[in-house]
């Protein structure tokens, strides 16, 4: 069976996943950039929030956090997405790597808006809309995640740190570490005028006091 025993090897793996076929604008779906996702989740992985975990991918759009999770040792990962045709090609993606020799844990693909979720689980790996579009979204997605597990992974725009730390300690957590990146959005739609825009963006992990 193939193995990941590296941040490089997760990233190229990930890295010849399929993206959307047809993305929403209002939906904010942009693909997770295979390199920022590999650290994200490799530096999990090291934190010891991967091999062994039940995790959920919320909002998981095509599974690249998810899959990335599942490559790296994780018992479960339960995928949930509103978007069908997003969540095609997660199973698609799902079954590119079990093809190519990878033993992986149970994948679940859950067709649902997120608020309607009942399911927990022991980490929460997500990379939610910013709230461009649709307001305050971003803080909802981080709301049920911290009611879904005990320990949280989120993209959020960098600059909204000060809210973050104000909102998860109201939700009895903290923020642990974060992650800077230069966030690729790459042109996926007619408006877009630059192949690819970066954004200052943040992996925060939070965690919930016991």
């Amino acid at each position: 069976m193939a193995k990941i025993s590296s941040k490089s090897g997760l990233a190229i793996a990930l890295s010849g996943l399929e993206g959307f076929y047809e993305p929403k604008v209002r939906q904010e779906q942009y693909l997770t950039d295979s390199e920022i996702g590999a650290s994200v989740i490799w530096n999990a992985y090291l934190l010891g929030d991967i091999e062994g975990k039940e995790i959920a991918d919320l909002g998981c759009g095509t599974g690249l956090l998810g899959i990335g999770a599942l490559l790296l040792g994780a018992k479960g990962v339960i995928f949930v997405d509103s978007d069908e045709n997003a969540l095609k090609a997660a199973k698609k993606n799902i079954s590119k790597v079990k093809s190519e020799g990878y033993s992986i844990g149970k994948a679940e693909i859950i067709c649902s808006d997120v608020k309607d979720l009942k399911r927990m689980a022991e980490i929460v790996l997500q990379n939610p809309p910013f709230g461009t579009k649709v307001r305050h979204i971003d803080a909802f997605f981080l709301e049920k995640a911290l009611e879904t597990a005990p320990v949280v992974y989120s993209f959020h725009k960098s600059e909204s740190k000060a809210f973050l730390e104000r909102f998860s300690g109201q939700k009895n957590a903290k923020i642990t570490h974060i992650w800077d990146f230069k966030f690729p959005l790459k042109a996926s739609f007619s408006f877009h005028r630059r192949k690819i825009h970066r954004i200052d963006a943040s992996c925060f992990r939070f965690e919930k006091s016991k």
